[in-house]
């Protein structure tokens, strides 16, 4: 009598290979993107530590203390304009990071994936690691600092396209909504764990807070490297790996973007790629990159200066701060995926953004006022990140893939690799803006980068109107909605 298998062996045998290989590049995939945020969240965490109240600091018996209110600050930051200073060095990243996401995709189209997802994993690695290296190798430099930043600022965008373009090989088309909203979480996750990564070590050592993170990125560039799969082809053993789909792949729409013909891919190898106005003109292209610059100008506010605003005014120590600090990200991958459900439901992705943002601009003021005066705000940092993250999620996902497959295009996915790159680019400039302003005005008063804030929350609002009003026309009968 032949015995049944155990439900478990059943469960796997039920999949096919080319299912696991999908999971397995899935995986692959969310681990690499979240080891990219994970090694680029520590300096928003040792802000507090390389400036503090050393008048609250008990010093060591055998220092001879000059100055009793900056003996343990890490110079150059010991100065009053420090936080001018912390602008500085998050620009030099953020900045470097805005002009290389406009060249990235162009690389990532031309260089085989694996080489060049594992190389800029593994500079990466070396580059957060030499930060942290400065704490051993007493480096009191400013312009150490920014370099270190602004270069791996560069090697840093390398992660988007190249995992985005892997993950459109193996998924093609029509993939969206409910499994990409989580994949997409790798965002907040890599947050999380760089916060609470460079937390353990940051009043002891904060050297290692950076070279811990370091080390993580650079070996999962050595994984890559070593198990990276990166087309159905590929694994196949196909000689012909200039296949059409791996070409045209480096943006975020292929994930997503339905109804096209394999056929009709191959035709698209031929069509001339779209020019950067051409692309401009594609309805929605500009008013969503704008509305991104605004979210994305609140988003990366909150990454770098939350940890620092908590320990100020909520007077935590630095490893207290950063632990409270990520649950804004933890709102953040809720709000993403609720933001791909709602607008998958409803068809209206620019009513769903709008919505989200109105809300969080009071949000925003509610989190400034109770952090002021209570502690525990647990709940307001996750609706407020939640209400902030979700339409920037949504933007750099299931509206660029609409956007890249809108009709007008013609079926010419050459076109898919520029709007994102406008779409990036343009949210990337908010990215860098923002904690560049929080930096300079945080010195005349909290409550004004709260207003800043708010006030980019509502223009972001604003730009979308024109697209909310056409899609709430479409529900009601008017006309034929088009999405995007």
């Amino acid at each position: 009598k032949m015995r049944s298998l155990a439900p478990g062996i059943k469960l796997i045998t039920s999949f096919s290979r080319d299912s696991w290989y999908r999971f397995f590049i899935l995986l692959l995939t969310f681990v690499f993107y979240t080891t990219y945020h994970l090694s680029r969240k520590p300096i928003s965490i040792i802000k507090s530590q390389l400036h503090r109240n050393c008048s609250n600091v008990i010093h060591p018996a055998d220092l001879n203390i000059t100055d009793n209110d900056t003996w343990c600050d890490w110079a150059p930051f010991d100065q009053n304009n420090y936080q001018n200073l912390f602008g500085v060095l998050d620009n030099c990243f953020l900045v470097a990071y805005a002009i290389g996401m406009f060249f990235s995709g162009i690389f990532g189209e031309r260089l085989p994936l694996r080489y060049y997802l594992s190389s800029g994993m593994i500079l990466s690695g070396i580059f957060t690691a030499l930060f942290g290296l400065g704490f051993y190798w007493q480096i009191h430099s400013l312009w150490y600092y920014c370099l270190v930043q602004a270069l791996n600022g560069l090697v840093q965008t390398t992660g988007w396209p190249a995992v985005v373009a892997c993950v459109g090989n193996w998924f093609g088309k029509g993939k969206r909504g409910f499994i990409m909203g989580i994949w997409n979480s790798h965002t907040s996750v890599g947050n999380i764990l760089g916060s609470l990564i460079a937390g353990v070590y940051v009043s002891s050592a904060w050297g290692l807070s950076f070279i811990v993170p370091g080390i993580i990125i650079a070996a999962a560039g050595v994984i890559c490297f070593l198990f990276l799969v990166e087309s159905k082809q590929e694994q196949k053993g196909n000689k012909n790996k200039d296949c059409p789909l791996l070409r045209n792949s480096s943006s975020n729409e292929e994930i997503f973007s339905a109804n096209t013909s394999t056929a009709v891919e191959t035709v698209e190898d031929h069509t001339e790629a779209i020019s950067f106005c051409g692309a401009l003109r594609i309805p929605g292209v500009v008013e969503f990159s704008l509305c991104l610059l605004f979210a994305k100008l609140v988003s990366y506010t909150f990454l770098y200066w939350l940890p620092l605003y908590i320990a100020n005014v909520a007077h935590f120590d630095p490893k207290k701060a950063g632990d409270l600090s990520t649950l804004f990200d933890v709102g953040g991958i809720v709000g993403g995926i609720l933001a791909g459900l709602i607008s998958d439901y409803s068809g209206g992705r620019a009513t769903t953004c709008c919505a989200m943002l109105i809300i969080a601009a009071p949000m925003v003021s509610q989190t400034f006022f109770f952090l002021s005066f209570f502690a525990q705000t647990s709940g307001m940092l996750l609706w407020c990140g939640a209400l902030v993250n979700g339409p920037y999620a949504l933007i750099t996902t299931a509206v660029s893939a609409d956007l890249g497959t809108h009709e007008c295009l013609r079926g010419n996915s050459r076109a898919l690799s520029t709007v994102t790159a406008i779409i990036d680019g343009t949210g990337s400039i908010g990215a860098a803006v923002g904690p560049l302003l929080a930096g300079l005005i945080s010195p005349t008063g909290w409550n004004n980068v709260f207003y800043m804030l708010i006030a980019a929350d509502v223009l972001a609002c604003l730009l979308l109107s024109r697209l909310v009003y056409k899609e709430v026309r479409g529900w009601c009968g008017y006309t034929t909605r088009l999405r995007g």
